[in-house]
């Protein structure tokens, strides 16, 4: 349950955006309940959402191989920083 800084947008970010996950609702007091983080399990492992969450996790996998692949977007961006280093 994401409760300080940046957890909540993380949160946010893993479900709704990335796909890889889905949110356990705490109850009246703000507590997660075993029951709920059982749902939360059965739905990734029973039902349809776990193929979704899946599928979406190895698309990432897949985007963040090739940016840290040479020639990619992460190797780019660090071979630019190395040269504005040497450069000072």
């Amino acid at each position: 349950m994401p409760q300080m800084s940046d957890q909540s947008t993380n949160a946010k970010y893993i479900k709704d955006v990335w796909k890889i996950g889905v949110k356990a609702q705490p109850d009246g007091k703000g507590i997660v309940r075993q029951e709920e983080v059982e749902h939360c399990i059965s739905k990734i492992m029973e039902g349809g959402g776990g193929k979704e969450i899946q599928r979406s996790a190895m698309k990432w996998r897949e985007l963040a191989k090739k940016a840290v692949d040479e020639g990619g977007s992460s190797d780019k961006n660090i071979d630019e920083f190395i040269a504005k280093l040497v450069q000072l």
